[in-house]
């Protein structure tokens, strides 16, 4: 009785198996990972220069492990000390109001820049910053803002 079972339903399996398939394909034809793009949640922290553009694009606002100078001094952080990773663990400077007073980025009428540092991992800050405007536009400069890169998405 179960051999007849099986035997009925094997058939049935394997063409469910063909027609699902085991990978998923693109419109075009091509197989896609959906495991290369990156997994953005609005409860998650990041540092990587993709992951924090990818975020603010996403959410219009900075991830949750970020915190302004003045909210970082708070805490004892002293810019001269570098010592950020001892007073806030875990947390990098953004938020901060961007002057653009060399004009380097693009400007309009009440457009408002804010920056953050990127891959911060301890000690000093780097010169690798993301800079974002309040509408929409998203700027990365890895040599402290000699030149920048424009992000799109």
């Amino acid at each position: 009785m179960l051999k007849r079972l099986f035997r009925a339903l094997l058939p049935l399996l394997m063409v469910a198996l063909l027609i699902t398939g085991c990978s998923s394909t693109s419109p075009t034809g091509t197989d896609t990972d959906s495991g290369s793009a990156p997994q953005i949640t609005e409860n998650g922290t990041y540092t990587s220069k993709e992951d924090v553009a990818l975020y603010i694009h996403t959410y219009q606002k900075l991830p949750t492990n970020f915190i302004t100078k003045k909210e970082a001094q708070k805490l004892g952080w002293d810019s001269q000390k570098g010592n950020l990773d001892k007073v806030a663990k875990g947390k990098s400077i953004g938020g901060d109001r961007f002057g653009n007073y060399d004009k380097k980025l693009p400007e309009a009428k009440g457009r408002i820049w804010k920056e953050c540092d990127i891959n911060y991992e301890g000690g000093y800050r780097g010169s690798e910053r993301i800079i974002y405007s309040s509408d929409g536009l998203i700027y990365y400069t890895n040599d402290h803002y000699n030149s920048f890169k424009e992000i799109t998405f």
